[in-house]
């Protein structure tokens, strides 16, 4: 089993995106048992890590490519609830991260 050093957070610290945790990338904020919503420092987890504030959580990125379409703000398309999404990165289609829109 892989051993992961925690330490303490660095409140001045600026998120890295996206970012390797264990088996995993992620282009956002993480909650992984605990309160709040953390982020990684650098490319690869070290151990450093900060609580993300507002401006930490992920922008979304425009233009995007979703399905045959280039989008330059936030679409409905595609989402079964009806509420606009968007991608985190500019192609949807090959890294299928997304978020929905404020």
């Amino acid at each position: 089993m892989e051993t992961i050093t925690h330490l303490p957070e660095v409140k001045e610290g600026k998120c890295f995106f996206p970012f390797h945790y264990r088996d995993g990338i992620f282009y956002d904020c993480v909650q992984f048992k605990v309160k709040h919503k953390w982020c990684s420092l650098n490319e690869t987890y070290e151990g450093y890590w900060k609580y993300c504030s507002e401006e930490d959580f992920a922008k979304c990125v425009f233009p995007f490519w979703y399905r045959h379409l280039i989008y330059w703000g936030c679409t409905e398309d595609g989402d079964s609830f009806g509420k606009a999404w968007c991608s985190l990165t500019q192609n949807y289609n090959k890294d299928k991260v997304w978020k929905y829109c404020d």
